[in-house]
């Protein structure tokens, strides 16, 4: 039996494991749900269509208000029982998204209070995919984290492209206009209720934090938050591999939000490619399909090249699949693309959670998994701002192919060479897999 076989058995076997990642399965199952809802309101209604400006202002609305407050969320989830986060957060999200799914279906999806519900919404699944990655140290060993997050990130990936998948079947029967959406927003939310009761069977201080601060008044509360926010980031600028970590998943979020709303633009009714909303699906089941398979090869790979050159390698690729594979503009070009790209996503996605969860300190872990996530958030919202101007209205662009491809290339030799000059000054990389 190979050491990755051995290692994944080892990590099936942990009850404990078992239940952080049904109720991660299950939420971003519902989270597939409620996005694919979203942008068949938003994108795919066919008495609608949506401009690369609008799309950009609308992520800005969802996205931005949670990046301000986001290295402040993670501070609650050093302090909070990240158990009670998992569950009473999805208490949270279930009760918003049926308010959210009464006013789409009686206001449209651009109107304020739908907007304002969906931040609420957004906000919260943030929140919660903080709180899984800072647990998952508490459930599994050191040794295995590699190849616990593989698993855990790309059953997670695959299970919200579920969600997504059975909101483009609902269309059929619910319909595809805001009516339609809604329903389907209805059932995401039964799914957030059903996560709730699967992260109610988890022991109330298995996740963490370890040492929790003592009950104190808002305002010193608030004091500590502030501090914390500050010690969150000196704990990330004193690993370097946890800054590098951070700067290189930064840019290639921003790189891959740009590809995304071109994406979306593309399969539009409008688009170049034109395929609509079950062409987009098939997209993002094909990128889905890459992530599976980088899940089954990082381990190894890290193992054998290290967690920074894995990454190295991958955005090196992605800037070549960009160009070779995204200038045909064609349908089965752009799935081999969504393929490799995806690939690239999920593998970076594991080495920087590793980097993260093996060089920051448990009682910093929330804080900085919360500030990872408003880096992700506010690159994606700038790749969405800069689309607004690189794109037209059916997306395509041979500029934006270039910006990518250039982009990654660009990332993949920065984050090499620096690597290589702190090879001797740092220690050794603890990823792989032992016997």
């Amino acid at each position: 039996m190979s050491t990755d076989s051995r290692a994944l058995r080892e990590v099936l076997a942990v009850p404990d494991l078992r239940r952080l990642l049904a109720v991660r399965m299950v939420g971003q199952f519902a989270d597939g749900l409620f996005q694919a809802a979203l942008f068949s309101a938003v994108f795919f209604n066919p008495e609608r269509a949506t401009s690369a400006g609008e799309a950009a202002a609308g992520f800005a609305t969802l996205l931005l208000p949670y990046s301000v407050v986001g290295p402040f969320a993670g501070v609650f989830l050093d302090r909070w029982r990240r158990q009670r986060v998992l569950r009473n957060g999805n208490v949270v999200r279930a009760a918003t998204i049926v308010v959210f799914a009464t006013l789409l279906a009686a206001l449209g999806p651009t109107s304020p209070p739908v907007v304002a519900v969906a931040l609420v919404v957004v906000s919260v699944n943030r929140f919660i995919l903080s709180g899984l990655s800072a647990a998952l140290p508490h459930v599994v060993e050191q040794r295995l984290l590699v190849t616990a997050n593989s698993f855990t990130t790309t059953l997670g990936a695959g299970a919200a492209a579920l969600g997504g998948a059975t909101a483009v079947a609902l269309r059929l029967p619910f319909g595809d206009d805001d009516l339609g959406a809604s329903r389907t927003a209805l059932i995401a939310a039964a799914t957030y209720v059903f996560a709730a009761v699967l992260a109610s069977r988890i022991a109330a201080d298995l996740l963490g934090p370890d040492d929790q601060p003592e009950h104190a008044r808002l305002r010193e509360a608030l004091t500590a938050v502030a501090r914390g926010v500050g010690q969150g980031a000196q704990h990330v600028r004193d690993r370097g591999p946890a800054a590098r970590g951070l700067a290189a998943i930064s840019a290639h979020r921003f790189f891959y939000g740009l590809s995304f709303v071109a994406t979306l633009l593309l399969y539009t009714e409008t688009g170049a490619i034109g395929k609509g909303f079950a062409g987009l699906g098939q997209v993002i089941v094909a990128s889905v399909l890459g992530g599976l398979l980088a899940a089954l090869t990082t381990p190894a790979a890290t193992r054998r090249l290290g967690t920074q050159r894995w990454v190295v390698i991958v955005f090196a690729a992605a800037a070549v699949v960009e160009v070779v594979f995204g200038l045909p503009y064609t349908h089965p070009a752009f799935l081999v693309a969504a393929f490799f790209l995806g690939f690239a996503a999920q593998a970076s996605k594991i080495c920087i959670d590793t980097l993260l969860q093996e060089s920051v300190e448990d009682d910093f872990r929330g804080r900085v998994f919360s500030f990872y996530d408003t880096l992700f958030n506010v690159s994606f919202v700038s790749a969405a701002a800069a689309s607004a101007v690189l794109l037209p209205p059916d997306g395509k662009s041979y500029l934006v192919i270039g910006i990518v491809a250039g982009g990654y290339a660009l990332t993949a030799l920065v984050f090499g060479v620096m690597t290589a000059r702190r090879a001797g000054s740092e220690p050794p990389e603890p990823v792989v897999v032992r016997d």
